[in-house]
């Protein structure tokens, strides 16, 4: 059995128009979301065995929170450059390439590809999803490169406005 957490990151700053794309830090807001979230996680009694983040500040910065919170150590999070405006397909890839010895992974990204990936799975398909929202999914496989064939289930979404 496969478990990914789909993530995208904290609702970041527009203050700054001269700061780059990748730069931009996320807001009180969204510290205070993710905190939300991350809550209702530690109720789900959640652990991570992988994380992986975008190297964009904003994504980052949500997976300190997160890590922190869910006792994940955040010297461990795996940063790639891949996630930063990418494609579904290489989402995909990045899933395909983690040893089939981790059982659960949390990926931290961004829209609009975070949507469509998680479009893929999700029969009842979202227009959005939200900054700090996350979707967790169970595979019945042992393999990550599986997971589009694997039967799955779809254990949670946590979306901020709904837990309020």
């Amino acid at each position: 059995m496969k478990t990914l957490y789909i993530v995208r990151h904290a609702k970041a700053s527009w203050d700054y128009p001269n700061l780059p794309d990748i730069d931009r830090p996320i807001i009180d807001k969204g510290v205070y979301n993710t905190k939300v979230i991350v809550a209702e996680l530690n109720k789900k009694n959640i652990s991570v065995e992988l994380m992986v983040s975008s190297h964009a500040k904003r994504a980052q910065e949500t997976a300190r929170i997160i890590a922190t919170g869910i006792n994940y150590p955040v010297e461990k999070i795996e940063v790639s450059k891949l996630i930063y405006q990418c494609y579904s397909e290489d989402i995909f890839n990045i899933i395909f390439a983690v040893k089939d010895t981790i059982d659960t992974l949390l990926i931290v990204g961004h829209n609009p590809t975070l949507t469509q990936f998680a479009n893929y799975f999700l029969s009842d398909k979202i227009d959005l999803l939200p900054t700090s929202g996350v979707i967790s999914i169970s595979f019945e496989t042992g393999n990550w490169n599986e997971i589009t064939s694997a039967a799955k289930k779809i254990n949670f979404t946590l979306f901020p406005k709904l837990m309020k």
